[in-house]
């Protein structure tokens, strides 16, 4: 139940104050930022004259970033704590603002630098072990200078960032503020709007198949009123990605997406084509799944209620222990890392009228990060927090090992400690039950993770890949080919284990990422594998190969964005080009469902 937030105690709510005391003094430092964007604009012309101009307006734009994360999220975390407070919010407008003026005044740095030769500025790096320290973000510059446009170019289209939220933004208000969920009457009697929420929470707990289909009906009949407008805002994204990748010379928009990181398309393309051909312990699952529910019928409406009731409730302080005892493959120094984390307020627990809902960790650099919690004493929280947890102890080692300009970590990466964090939570819960139906929901729950992390995205990744490839050829983007195209995709991948409803078809429509960060959920499945793999490294065989895993493992958490994620995660010990690396997933999950059927037969 929902609380004020005055009446949860201090402790289970974050300190904001260890970034900024107060608003004045929030409002000092956003004067301060704004002075220095001024002062970086007019290094414009100065960085042909020597290694030590360059060196400086590196440094500035360092110390600009350094300000800048504390800036932006000061008032975001503050907001996300009641997003009724509208005061709050229009300080946080005011950073966003300040954000795209600073986009505006660094246009010119990528032309002007590349108008000096490569040759010089090796030369100048050669000279200072200062400037040496950029090499790596230097040489991804003339990397990518053949996606680099004229200074006027960078401009326009550093101008046109602002009309590119354009779609996601109409998507957010028609699936949330203009959405009206119908009312649905359910076999108690009782009434509810069938918001995402209560959609979710009748699918995982109402046991009544026919209300979980009325419920299905419901939600994603108010997507159906408007798919077409859905499709129009889908196509605008499509379009809009193709303009950029076209605007920038590449040859198609998955070639623009993945050629920041230096990432071949075929990892994606084998990523689809391999998870394709292991769908059968997917489709196995299902239909253990129908059979254990005794239903006809099978759904996608059905995939989430529990094989059995289980209504433990899992205390908050009572769960830290085992959280942080499971990672012990990883070393003490990273669970007393962990125990900080949760002693000195880094983490927002509970609910409260207003706040942001779900979950996130949001890396303060300077600071340490900070995490957003809603819960509500279930498995799901629990598994949740180790996994935020997992993304602060990988902010917190690339930002105490990297200078600034590499303590970020790119998202092909940021999945993996997540990831493998709940792994580790998993085997410690599983051996520490005697309970079979503990057994069986932390079974299920270890399926499910894989079936919504891995194979769900790539199955999204499919969809979205083809809708781009459809506009790249010129092709027709209309609500009835989208769906016709999920429908057949879907079918790709459950065949005959899972029914499909006439609205199956549409429910790409609810899809958030395909609106806002598109050719972006694949890394989910990408990141799933990379953990399975090392986790297996972590906690199989003999002692002194676990050891050298360990440090590889944090290695690679403290290399921030030093180097190009698929080199970063080699030398870990994943190589995502071989098709080995993704079957192993498919092949953890064949074990688990093996391990489940026997449960359930017991």
């Amino acid at each position: 139940m929902s609380r004020h937030r005055t009446d949860i105690a201090t402790e289970f709510t974050w300190n904001l104050a260890d970034i900024f005391p107060d608003w004045p003094a929030w409002e000092a430092a956003l004067k301060a930022l704004e002075s220095r964007i001024d002062e970086y604009a007019a290094l414009k012309g100065t960085l042909a004259q020597g290694g030590d101009r360059l060196l400086s307006a590196f440094h500035l734009n360092d110390a600009l970033g350094k300000l800048a994360y504390t800036v932006y999220f000061y008032p975001s975390l503050k907001y996300d704590e009641d997003q009724r407070d509208n005061s709050v919010n229009a300080r946080r407008q005011q950073v966003q603002a300040l954000m795209a003026k600073w986009q505006e005044a660094t246009a010119w740095f990528n032309p002007e630098m590349l108008a000096i030769p490569l040759a010089i500025v090796r030369e100048w790096m050669d000279a200072s072990p200062d400037l040496a320290v950029y090499r790596f973000a230097i040489e991804e510059v003339y990397r990518l200078q053949e996606h680099v446009l004229d200074e006027a170019g960078e401009r326009l289209l550093s101008l046109s960032s602002r009309l590119s939220s354009a779609p996601n933004e109409a998507y957010g208000a028609l699936s949330t503020s203009d959405a009206k969920f119908p009312d649905v009457e359910l076999s108690t009697g009782e009434t509810v709007t069938m918001s995402y929420g209560q959609y979710r929470a009748v699918l995982a707990m109402n046991r009544n198949q026919a209300d979980r289909r009325a419920a299905f009906l419901g939600h994603y009949g108010t997507y159906k009123a408007s798919l077409n407008t859905y499709a129009s805002l889908y196509h605008g994204v499509i379009q809009r990605d193709w303009f950029h990748a076209r605007a920038r010379g590449y040859r198609s928009t998955l070639e623009a997406a993945l050629h920041g990181n230096a990432i071949p398309t075929s990892v994606l393309e084998n990523l689809i084509a391999t998870t394709k051909a292991g769908v059968t312990p997917l489709q196995r699952y299902h239909r253990v799944r129908r059979a254990a529910l005794k239903l006809d019928k099978y759904f996608p409406y059905d995939f989430s209620i529990p094989l059995v009731d289980w209504d433990r409730k899992y205390d908050y302080s009572t769960m830290l222990g085992p959280i942080v005892e499971a990672t012990k493959p990883l070393g003490a120094e990273y669970q007393t890392r962990m125990w900080r984390g949760f002693r000195e307020r880094w983490v927002d627990v509970y609910e409260n009228l207003g706040k942001r809902s779900g979950a996130y960790s949001a890396p303060v650099y300077g600071v340490h990060p900070y995490m957003l919690m809603n819960w509500s004493e279930t498995l799901d929280d629990v598994f949740t927090l180790a996994h935020e947890m997992g993304h602060s102890m990988h902010t917190m080692l690339s930002h105490e090992h990297q200078p600034f300009v590499y303590s970020d970590y790119t998202i092909f990466i940021a999945e993996v400690p997540s990831t493998l964090n709940e792994h580790l939570l998993l085997e410690h819960l599983l051996a520490g039950t005697t309970d079979r139906n503990e057994r069986i929901v932390l079974l299920q729950h270890a399926i499910d993770n894989i079936t919504s992390t891995f194979y769900t995205q790539v199955m999204f990744a499919d969809f979205e890949l083809e809708a781009h490839r459809r506009v790249q050829r010129d092709e027709p983007v209309t609500a009835e080919s989208l769906s016709e195209l999920y429908g057949s995709i879907f079918t790709a991948y459950y065949a005959d284990s899972v029914d499909q409803e006439a609205l199956t078809p549409i429910t790409w429509a609810r899809i958030p990422h395909f609106f806002n960060t598109p050719f972006y959920v694949y890394q989910y499945a990408t990141c799933f594998a990379s953990a399975a793999r090392l986790a297996a490294e972590l906690t199989d065989g003999p002692a002194a190969s676990r050891e050298e895993a360990r440090v590889r493992y944090l290695q690679l958490l403290s290399a921030g964005g030093n180097d190009h994620p698929m080199t970063l995660l080699k030398r870990a010990g994943v190589d995502l080009s071989e098709p080995e690396t993704v079957q192993a997933t498919v092949d953890q999950l064949d074990k688990l469902v093996s391990r489940l059927e026997a449960e359930v037969a017991g």
